[in-house]
C-alpha cells in the first residue's frame, strides 16, 4: 500500500498538466492507441559497418600504464546547428593513474572523426585535464547565457578512492571555466542531462542497494549549481529531503550467458528529451565483477535497453530486449561494456545517429580499450504497429488538433486510408476513407495526409481520433503541424542538419 500511495504521489508531482504535447506522437506510446488489430513491433538500431569511428591513436590517449582509451563516457555528442558541425566529448588516457581527462573531436558527417590541435594542452585535443572517473557534457540549447551554453558534469577523482561531482561552464565548448559548483562524495558512473518537460536539470545518481546493488537516485533543480552542491552518497533506498530513490534492475532484465544467477543491475541511467517524450537509456550490468573480469580477462557485459517517460520520473521500459547490444565476437569492438552517451540521438535526415562506447578484449582486459561506435535508426523507428496483406486498422485515443496539416512516419508496402471521427466515434463529413487521397507504396517519415475536397483547419482546437485503414504497412508516428513542411513543434534531442539550434522542431 505504501509503495502505491508513493507511486501516486511522485506521478502527481511530474504530471504535466497537458496531456497532449507539441510534438511527433511515437506509437511507442502504444496508450495513444484505443483500438487495433496491427500488430505491434519494437525496432532496434544497426550498428555502422566501419565502426568503430573514433580510437585511441594519439599519445595522450593512454593512461600511464599504456591502455588506451577514446570514447565518451556519458561525456557527449551533439549536432550545433550554428557551427553546422558534429561536436564529441570523450574520454581519454591522459597519462593518468585512476581516471581519464577530456578531449574533443569534431565530424562533418557524424563518420569521419577530427581530433584538432586545441591550446589548452599546445598540440593536443585535451579540453580539461581534471581527472575524473566519468563526465557529462551539455551543448545546452535551451541556456540563455552564453558563457554557460556548454555545461560539464565531471566526476572527478579526490583521491584513489574517492569522487565527486564538478561542474565548469563554457562558452565554445573547449576552454572551460574554474570549478562553479562541488557535490559531496559520490559513487563513481552518476550522469547529468536537462529536462525540458520539468525544466530542471536531473543527476542520475548511482546508490547501492542492499538488494539491488547498483540503482539510481534522483535530484533535480533548475539551478544546476545547487543540484551539484545537493547531491551525495545515499545507502540502501536512503533518502533526504531532496534525494529520492529511483529505480534498480528488473528480474527479466537481460543476464549473462555465462552468468545467469547474476542478477541484472543498473549501471548507469541518462535520459534525453526527443518530440513529446523523455527517452532513456538504461546501461544494465550483467557481470562479472571487477575482480573476476580480470580473473578471466574479459570485459563486464554491459548492455543499453531503451526506455521511455511522459512524467519525467516513472519509467515504461517493456522492451527487454538490448537497444545496443555486445557483440558476442570476443575481438570486436564492442564485445563487452557498452555505455550511452549525452547528446543522443542526433538527427540526421531520415535517420536517427546513436553514439555508444565499447570495449575490446586486446591486452591489457580490464577496464580499458575504450573505443567509439555509431548506430543508426530510422526517425521515430524505435516501435510501429505494423499490418501485413490483410486491411488492419488503428484508431488514435482523441488528439487535440493544433495544426492545418496532418503527417505521419509510415513505410507502405501496400495501402493506406485514414479517416477522422469526433468525440462520438462518427466520422466527420468530409473526412471519410472513401473522401482520403489514397497512398500506395510510399516510404516517408514525413508524409502529409489529404481529404479529397477538405483540410483540417476548421478542426483546429478540436479533439479527434484518427482512424487508419492499412495493408503491408509501418505506421510509426503522426502529427499535427503548423506548416506544410511538417515542423512538429517537439523536441529534436541532440540536434541535427537543417534542424533549429533552439533544441525544437520549427
Amino acid at each position: 500500500m505504501k509503495s502505491l500511495v508513493l507511486f501516486i504521489i511522485s506521478s502527481l508531482l511530474f504530471l504535466n498538466p497537458l496531456y497532449s504535447r507539441e510534438g511527433r506522437n511515437l506509437l511507442l506510446d502504444k496508450s495513444l492507441v484505443s483500438e487495433t488489430d496491427m500488430q505491434f513491433k519494437y525496432h532496434f538500431p544497426a550498428y555502422y559497418a566501419l565502426n568503430p569511428v573514433l580510437k585511441a591513436d594519439m599519445a595522450w590517449e593512454f593512461n600511464k600504464n599504456g591502455d588506451p582509451y577514446a570514447a565518451p563516457f556519458s561525456g557527449g555528442v551533439w549536432y550545433d546547428e550554428l557551427s553546422g558541425k558534429f561536436k564529441m566529448w570523450y574520454s581519454a588516457g591522459g597519462g593518468k593513474t585512476n581516471g581519464l581527462v577530456t578531449c574533443y573531436a569534431e565530424s562533418n558527417d557524424g563518420k569521419v572523426w577530427f581530433k584538432p590541435d586545441l591550446d589548452v594542452v599546445p598540440g593536443t585535443n585535451i579540453v580539461d585535464t581534471v581527472e575524473h572517473d566519468c563526465v557529462s557534457v551539455l551543448l545546452d540549447k535551451f541556456e540563455h547565457r552564453t558563457d554557460r551554453k556548454y555545461k560539464m558534469f565531471l566526476v572527478a577523482f579526490n583521491n584513489s578512492g574517492s569522487v565527486s561531482m564538478k561542474l565548469k561552464y563554457s562558452s565554445d565548448g573547449i576552454h572551460w571555466s574554474s570549478t562553479k559548483a562541488v557535490s559531496g562524495e559520490l559513487y563513481d558512473r552518476c550522469a547529468v542531462y536537462y529536462d525540458p518537460f520539468i525544466d530542471k536539470y536531473v543527476l542520475s545518481l548511482k546508490t547501492i542497494n542492499g538488494v539491488y546493488r547498483r540503482a539510481r537516485c534522483f535530484l533535480a533543480d533548475k539551478d544546476p549549481e545547487l543540484a551539484v552542491s545537493l547531491a551525495h552518497r545515499t545507502f540502501i533506498n536512503g533518502e533526504d529531503k531532496f534525494i529520492r530513490f529511483w529505480f534498480n534492475a528488473d528480474d527479466d532484465d537481460p543476464r549473462h550467458p555465462l552468468f545467469p544467477d547474476l542478477r541484472p543491475q543498473i549501471y548507469n541511467h541518462e535520459a534525453m528529451p526527443y518530440e513529446n517524450l523523455l527517452l532513456g537509456y538504461f546501461s544494465v550490468w550483467q557481470g562479472p565483477e571487477n575482480k573476476e573480469c580480470v580473473e578471466l580477462k574479459v570485459q563486464k557485459r554491459n548492455e543499453i535497453l531503451v526506455g521511455w517517460t511522459k512524467d519525467s520520473f516513472n519509467w515504461n521500459r517493456e522492451n527487454k530486449k538490448p537497444f545496443l547490444p555486445v557483440d558476442e565476437n570476443p575481438e570486436a569492438w564492442n564485445a563487452g561494456n557498452i555505455q550511452s552517451v549525452a547528446g543522443c540521438p542526433i538527427i540526421v535526415g531520415d535517420s536517427l545517429y546513436f553514439y555508444m562506447s565499447g570495449r575490446y578484449n586486446s591486452r591489457p582486459v580490464h577496464p580499458s580499450n575504450f573505443a567509439t561506435g555509431l548506430a543508426t535508426l530510422r526517425r521515430d523507428g524505435f516501435a510501429s504497429f505494423h499490418s501485413d496483406k490483410k486491411e488492419c486498422y488503428l484508431k488514435t485515443i482523441p488528439i487535440e488538433v493544433t495544426g492545418p496539416y496532418l503527417f505521419v512516419n509510415t513505410e507502405i508496402k501496400g495501402s493506406l486510408y485514414a479517416e477522422l471521427l469526433d468525440a462520438n466515434s462518427n466520422v466527420i463529413k468530409g473526412f471519410s476513407k472513401h473522401d482520403f487521397e489514397i497512398v500506395k507504396k510510399k516510404n516517408s517519415t514525413k508524409l502529409q495526409l489529404r481529404w479529397k475536397n477538405e483540410d483540417i483547419s476548421s478542426l483546429i482546437g478540436k479533439k479527434i481520433s484518427i482512424r487508419f485503414y492499412t495493408r503491408n504497412t509501418d505506421i510509426y508516428s503522426f502529427w499535427f503541424s503548423k506548416t506544410e513542411k511538417g515542423f512538429s513543434g517537439g523536441y529534436t534531442a541532440g540536434g541535427g542538419p537543417l534542424l533549429s539550434p533552439t533544441g525544437i522542431d520549427e
